[in-house]
């Protein structure tokens, strides 16, 4: 693995991946070119061992596997899952408003727990889906302005001279985005609908409705062996996972997930709390002739990885951080621990992901948090619950986690990413 290329590819992948539809499209197309056969849930399915497949719901969560040559039930799967989506805002149905003094906002909704205040100031574009109306068909285009149209204005210090004691932002009111003057443009209250129309192809009275997200206009970059980028929380661990699934051995079958909506809670469709990964793995052990017996057993002999970003120590910060589990940018994948089963690490899953880094010669780190500070879960948790797998908890360390550029470090990523091939080559990594 070619450090400085896989870096670069990491930051490609991040700026075009501007909402969870994108990071989907984009790992779909990887897929293809790595030789995977997309199916439909809505169709039968007709599967060979060896046979490499993948699978889209909601165009915007992604179940990719290779199947190993061997018996399936008593070699199971070996799964990576992570999440497509990050912290954002959302526009709202008919979300133009113009203002008395004659400014365009957006109406906008937060999705996710976004560090509001990293928001402001910034050169905005917007993405998503539009539904569109073709002949008698509702079609579903995805859209990217990629250009900056939006900003959220700070209201200046000498109308806020309290503004660095500390300032509670109101989503209403400090962070609706400006667009501009009314004057000048025609049908102000429908800018918005107009530019999607313009995005992919069609008129306005065609559009018939669509999700449009906020993203930062500026694209990430590389500050020496430091990342700074929109969205590492957790394509990081998407482009990792993708890596390892298509650049290594066939030991066992494998399995990417990668869920959206974990940002709010994952209770959906495509989310990693619904049936969407047990229902695929019952599918595949069914079309290769198994039984719901044989599904169990492959569970019970299956291992998972769920891997979201992790916390690495605050150089500004450290009295934040457990006075002895305290993970740092570039020492490698951390394994992440919640006596409250936040994360789903336990001792023996804890164990083998760290024989599997000792095997790949990658250093491992360990998270958990202060005592007194409650921190937030993964889809692991949703993962072992639809399917009664052992899964380890893992990602990159990284800072500003939510914020809407996030700072990690070259050397996590190839960490992670060679840890995770070693994952999918080893038949004995599992508990």
């Amino acid at each position: 693995m070619q450090r400085e290329a896989f870096a670069d590819g990491l930051l490609d992948f991040c700026n075009r991946s501007v909402t969870s539809f994108h990071a989907a499209a984009n790992v779909a197309s990887r897929l293809e070119a790595a030789g995977f056969k997309q199916l439909r849930e809505g169709e039968a399915w007709r599967l060979d061992k060896g046979g490499k497949y993948f699978l889209i719901r909601n165009r915007s969560a992604v179940i990719a596997f290779e199947i190993g040559k061997g018996d399936l039930a008593d070699d199971g799967f070996r799964i990576i899952g992570a999440h497509t989506d990050s912290p954002s805002f959302k526009a709202k149905p008919g979300p133009c408003i113009v203002t008395q003094d004659g400014y365009i906002k957006l109406n906008t909704e937060s999705y996710g727990g976004a560090i509001l205040s990293t928001w402001l100031d910034r050169p905005l574009s917007l993405a998503g889906r539009a539904v569109v109306l073709h002949g008698d068909w509702l079609e579903e285009r995805l859209f990217d302005c990629s250009r900056p149209l939006a900003v959220i204005p700070n209201l200046a210090i000498h109308l806020n001279r309290s503004i660095n004691d500390g300032y509670a932002y109101n989503k209403q009111v400090d962070m609706l985005p400006l667009i501009g003057r009314a004057k000048g443009i025609d049908n102000p209250g429908g800018w918005l609908a107009g530019i999607i129309a313009a995005e992919v192809n069609t008129g306005p009275e065609a559009l018939v409705d669509y999700d449009a997200f906020l993203y930062e206009a500026e694209p990430g970059c590389r500050m020496g062996d430091l990342l700074s980028a929109s969205r590492q929380d957790n394509l990081t661990m998407v482009y990792a996972a993708l890596d390892g699934i298509i650049h290594s051995g066939v030991a066992a079958t494998k399995v990417v997930a990668f869920f959206d909506n974990e940002e709010v809670g994952s209770a959906t469709a495509p989310g990693a709390d619904s049936e969407f990964l047990g229902g695929v793995l019952l599918r595949l052990v069914r079309a290769l002739g198994g039984d719901e017996s044989d599904y169990l057993q492959a569970c019970a002999n299956s291992a998972a990885i769920s891997a979201d970003a992790a916390h690495a120590v605050h150089p500004n910060h450290p009295d934040k951080h457990d006075p002895i589990n305290r993970p740092v940018l570039g020492g490698g994948p951390t394994i992440k621990y919640s006596a409250a089963q936040k994360y789903t690490t336990n001792g023996v899953t804890a164990a083998w992901f760290a024989q599997v880094c000792e095997e790949a010669g990658v250093p491992v780190q360990r998270y958990v948090n202060r005592s007194d500070i409650a921190g937030g879960s993964t889809i692991g948790p949703a993962m072992s619950k639809h399917t009664g797998i052992a899964t380890v908890d893992v990602g990159a360390p990284i800072l500003a986690m939510h914020s809407i550029r996030e700072t990690g470090h070259v050397d996590d990523a190839v960490y992670s990413a060679k840890a995770f091939r070693a994952f999918y080559d080893m038949v004995t990594s599992r508990p």
